[in-house]
């Protein structure tokens, strides 16, 4: 039995208070847990934790309620309506759970794992119905046996910009985790703006998402 594990970026998550944190205290999050139904009044609760001397702020109405602290790191709880655009949600509702999620520089980070690489597929384009710049940063597969299952990828399928935008991220450890570089430092080293780094760079995978899935 194989298995793919998945964890895709979502630049752009909307109104996620996670991810607000992220940006604003300018530490990543990390130890995002949800309650697995609604509350009575329709909103849903979540925790995360930050570094402890974090400046943690969300920009927003929501209510950061701190939960458990020690010397390093502090464990908040909110709420919120559970009518809202969540990307966390989008995954599950192709049948998928999420197995992780973090944020950092404002971004949204989920994993989850999948049976078919056909489903990483589908599940990027769910997210891409609803939010900008969702691009796949890490997929794996475990094998149970030495067995391989190779695929040649014809590289000229992407324009020069394309080849050029996946070099620069890859020399800056923007596929690193911990990340080298984010998508802000990489767009200023191109010399051109965040979202049109991330618009090219999702262009360049859905490529080689392509070439990988051809049967």
């Amino acid at each position: 039995m194989t298995g793919f594990r998945a964890t895709v970026v979502i630049a752009d998550p909307a109104e996620c208070p996670v991810a607000d944190v992220s940006a604003r205290a300018d530490e990543p999050v990390d130890s995002v847990s949800r309650s697995s139904q609604k509350t009575a009044d329709g909103t849903v609760v979540e925790e995360f934790g930050v570094a402890a001397d974090a400046s943690v702020d969300t920009g927003t109405d929501v209510e950061l309620t701190p939960v458990q602290s020690n010397d390093s790191e502090v464990i908040y709880r909110f709420e919120r309506d559970g009518g809202a655009d969540c990307a966390c949600e989008v995954v599950e509702g192709t049948g998928t759970p999420v197995s992780s999620v973090r944020a950092q520089d404002g971004a949204l980070l989920v994993s989850f794992r999948t049976i078919e690489l056909t489903e990483v597929a589908e599940i990027v384009d769910e997210l891409r119905a609803t939010f900008d710049g969702v691009i796949v940063e890490q997929l794996s597969q475990d094998h149970e046996d030495r067995s391989a299952d190779p695929v040649i990828v014809d590289r000229d399928r992407l324009t020069a910009r394309q080849r050029e935008i996946l070099e620069v991220a890859h020399e800056m450890g923007y596929f690193d985790y911990p990340k080298g570089a984010n998508a802000t430092d990489v767009a200023e080293t191109l010399g051109v703006a965040r979202s049109t780094f991330t618009e090219h760079l999702a262009a360049a995978q859905t490529k080689l998402m392509d070439e990988i899935l051809e049967e």
